[in-house]
């Protein structure tokens, strides 16, 4: 049967009668009038193929079939009203509400989420906010794909259909042995970092081509890694030097005393975080907003963007833990 002939305003006439076991008060309370109401009626049992009331001068009563109806006809009046109850809900308002799924590379999510969660969950009290990392191509792709809302990324990313909002720079620290040249003296300078004992990522992350390219290093330079991790393990190790993010070198000695983070000076080398959404997505005001949080809530160890560095993040040479 093809349910195109069926009207919610006719299951609303049906109900109305079986509550009201009165043809004249149900179309009152419809605000219609009694004929209108009684050929609507008689329509859908012709449509239906079933007669829903026993009819006489006294009294309208609901046949055995009528009553089933009758009972499936209130829920699928409750389903409609929930449905523009959803409806409403979900206008666009400005506000962001609901489940958004915010992606993030993986050399940021792991060390700005701590930092922003619950300023993040206060700022927007009605998001049911679900994480997740990946590199930059897979989080795009998922981006696109609508299995994300939102992702922070790395500058440059192509903009096809996205809505790119930049945030905030996160200098680059040069992490090395303690007892290597680079640990004392003059701030390194990144141009001079290209040789063997350079550690990068593996391909396909986008940090490792930053780093290479902050250092002049070629596409086969150095050894590579999987995390950024790793990467400070293998320094602790003594197995050679690397760039970390800002973010994920954390403050404080380091207790083994085997690694030492420096800075580079205002002209260090960077990378600009931003947050990417697509351009369709009728939440872009409230998407639009979220990016403002991110830029008012960036972490110390970050800049604004395209200012120089003043001194060199958390102190010219810090320790680091690994």
């Amino acid at each position: 049967m093809n349910v195109s002939g069926l009207s919610l305003r006719d299951l609303e006439y049906v109900v109305a009668v079986a509550e009201e076991g009165h043809f004249g008060r149900a179309a009152e309370r419809c605000a219609v009038s009694q004929p209108t109401l009684s050929v609507q009626v008689r329509k859908l049992e012709e449509f239906l193929g079933v007669a829903l009331f026993e009819r006489s001068n006294r009294r309208v009563l609901l046949t055995p079939g009528g009553q089933a109806v009758v009972r499936q006809a209130r829920s699928v009046l409750a389903e409609a009203r929930a449905l523009l109850r959803v409806a409403r809900e979900g206008r666009d308002d400005g506000t962001l509400r609901g489940r958004l799924v915010l992606a993030a590379i993986q050399t940021l999510g792991p060390y700005l989420f701590p930092k922003v969660l619950r300023d993040l969950r206060e700022a927007f009290p009605h998001l049911a906010l679900a994480l997740s990392e990946g590199r930059t191509a897979e989080i795009l792709d998922a981006l696109r794909e609508g299995r994300a809302d939102a992702a922070l990324v790395s500058l440059p990313v192509p903009e096809a259909g996205l809505a790119v909002a930049p945030l905030f720079d996160e200098p680059f620290l040069l992490a090395c042995p303690a007892e290597h040249a680079f640990a004392a003296g003059p701030a390194p300078r990144a141009g001079d970092l290209a040789g063997t004992d350079l550690l990068l990522l593996d391909e396909g992350n986008c940090l490792r081509d930053q780093a290479a390219a902050a250092c002049g290093a070629g596409p086969a330079s150095g050894r590579h890694a999987t995390s950024l991790e790793t990467l400070r393990s293998m320094v602790a190790a003594g197995a050679g030097y690397t760039l970390l993010p800002a973010l994920a070198a954390p403050p404080g000695p380091d207790p083994t005393g085997l690694t030492v983070c420096r800075g580079f000076g205002p002209d260090g080398p960077r990378r600009t975080i931003a947050l990417a959404w697509r351009a369709s997505d009728p939440r872009a005001e409230g998407l639009a907003e979220l990016a403002g949080f991110f830029r008012r809530h960036a972490p110390h160890a970050t800049l604004p963007l395209g200012h120089p560095v003043a001194t060199a993040p958390r102190g010219d040479r810090t320790a680091i833990s690994v």
